[in-house]
């Protein structure tokens, strides 16, 4: 067992995660905001974080993935950084924040897509910083003692106090209510998906229950859960809210395991994809691959001759005996000498070309 772990990633793994938990501790002022309720989240983000982390070291070893992933940092920091900066700003925009990748697939896959993204990005966003006791609330002392003043909470964060608002106010409405909103855009979400993996013919034959169906059906139990508990608490006078709780917890705890080891790794895995983009660009401004066999442009000479090295560093060597490479050739000029070849060997086996 212990052969098949990858050590590298084994030990960026555990202290990134030890990383993690010093600033859990300092962040909540020595555990002072920390929340023991939460301590089981904590636990599930901790060792969803360690997966997260030793899985994407893994990944960034491989030849290819290794290959983008330095280049883009060289591009980055090389040259006209701000137009770099402006570049990564705007692709992550578009294909992170509005989902725009996902768009010529079909509207209704982009809205689904949109919907859930949005969704879980704003529930990451509040839940592990207040599992993590990185953001409090407390009663402003002033105004809690005197009954008719207008009652302020204070939002702290890391212990420092970033602004106050009144109870019952609008700001306390959006801020309090947070998670309603993201657990309806996820909800919207994935009915949207589940309609089409449960009457799409095609879908219905090559999806897999673990791989498909899991993922939604886990992400709808984490919302519904949600709803559930707040829904207990404020019109069922907390009759049902250890239930909810304790099955919220559980979908929770699922989903950070699942997130390593499922499809749900590919949310870590999607911002790599402006480092590919970047790689285009800069790949056409240096310029473009001539095809020897058809005279015609097919891909970017720098991603020609990365490949050429990741080939190699695979075990591959596609060197021909005149020093050129088989790489060196697009796609139909490859068939077309593959063809050749085969004609060639006809030919030289007495010239019967059918048998």
């Amino acid at each position: 067992m212990d052969m098949s772990l990858n050590k590298k990633a084994l030990f960026i793994a555990t202290g990134v995660s030890l990383l993690l938990i010093s600033f859990v501790f300092y962040g909540s002022r020595k555990l002072q905001n920390f929340d023991p309720a939460l301590i089981i989240y904590l636990f599930g983000t901790v060792f969803a974080f360690f997966g997260i982390v030793y899985r994407y070291t893994v990944w960034l070893q491989r030849p290819p993935t290794w290959m983008y992933f330095k280049r883009t940092f060289q591009f980055f920091f090389t040259g006209k950084i701000f137009l770099h900066v402006i570049s990564f700003a705007k692709e992550f925009i578009q294909n992170i924040g509005f989902q725009k990748f996902i768009y010529p697939r079909g509207r209704s896959r982009w809205i689904g897509h949109f919907l859930m993204a949005t969704g879980c990005t704003m529930a990451f966003c509040v839940t592990f910083p207040l599992t993590f006791g990185w953001i409090n609330f407390t009663m402003n002392p002033a105004t809690s003692i005197n009954p008719s003043r207008v009652h302020m909470y204070e939002a702290h964060f890391f212990g420092f106090k970033m602004f106050e608002f009144a109870l019952g106010s609008f700001v306390a409405f959006v801020i309090f209510k947070a998670l309603y909103w993201c657990s309806w855009l996820v909800i919207a979400g994935v009915l949207i998906f589940m309609r089409r993996r449960l009457t799409n013919a095609g879908l219905v034959a090559t999806q897999t229950f673990e791989g498909d169906l899991l993922p939604l059906i886990l992400l709808l139990a984490i919302a519904v859960t949600g709803l559930g508990l707040s829904y207990g608490y404020e019109y069922m006078k907390g009759i049902a809210y250890d239930y909810m709780a304790v099955t919220h917890a559980i979908t929770v705890i699922m989903f950070l395991i699942w997130i390593p080891f499922g499809k749900f790794f590919h949310i870590i895995q999607r911002p790599a994809q402006i480092g590919a983009h970047i790689y285009k660009k800069e790949g056409i401004k240096r310029g473009m691959a001539v095809c020897p066999h058809t005279h015609q442009e097919f891909a970017t000479q720098l991603h020609i001759n990365d490949l050429k090295i990741v080939t190699k560093e695979l075990g591959f060597d596609f060197t021909l005996e005149d020093g050129t490479s088989h790489l060196d050739l697009s796609p139909e000029g490859k068939r077309s000498r593959l063809a050749m070849a085969h004609l060639k060997a006809r030919q030289q086996n007495g010239g019967n070309l059918f048998g």
